[in-house]
């Protein structure tokens, strides 16, 4: 294969790597029963005029396997972070003590479970969306410079099957990766 290639082929994959990382990083805010930091970090804060990521604000720890603590740095932005969290679509109820803002995550409903896991598969398809779209962009670039008679028709038989299996892969990683997520939601 031609330096120019492998170079088409080492960036597809790098996009279909951060396709797989966003799809994780969305997995961690999806609430699974249990407690846990990646489900509030995220929540937009609204803060002297700009919304910032509630861990940019506040400390958030996990005391005991239902709660969640948020103690803000600045005790002047309690309000507004119990007002975004109340906002935000998870559905818990902050409780605010003057100090610290705890949300207790009660157990979730069979109903709730089902919702939750339509949710994994919606975001799950839009990670195997990417990915083909990566590797479509990746047979153009692979295309055109077969077309400039830069790379032989045998050379670019072979990157195509090279983005193939990348494809491959990572849609294999990205569906093992929700299916584990899915165990998880389902579990009681």
């Amino acid at each position: 294969m031609t330096d120019e290639t492998k170079a088409i082929i080492k960036q597809i994959e790098k996009e279909m790597e951060r396709a797989i990382q966003a799809m994780e990083t969305d997995f961690q805010a999806i609430r699974t029963g249990r407690a846990s930091p990646a489900l509030v970090e995220r929540i937009p804060v609204e803060y002297y005029g700009a919304l910032v990521p509630l861990q940019q604000l506040a400390t958030i720890t996990v005391p005991e396997a239902q709660t969640i603590m948020v103690k803000p740095f600045d005790p002047s932005t309690l309000k507004v972070i119990e007002k975004a969290i109340s906002a935000s679509d998870l559905k818990l109820t902050p409780n605010n003590d003057g100090k610290v803002i705890r949300l207790n995550i009660p157990p979730l409903t069979e109903e709730r479970r089902r919702d939750i896991v339509k949710l994994v598969h919606k975001r799950l398809e839009e990670a195997r969306v990417s990915i083909r779209n990566h590797r479509r962009e990746g047979m153009e670039k692979l295309k055109a410079l077969e077309e400039k008679k830069l790379i032989t028709e045998d050379e670019h038989k072979s990157a195509k099957q090279e983005l193939e299996n990348l494809s491959h892969r990572f849609t294999a990683k990205a569906e093992e990766i929700g299916a584990r997520k899915e165990r998880e939601i389902m579990e009681i």
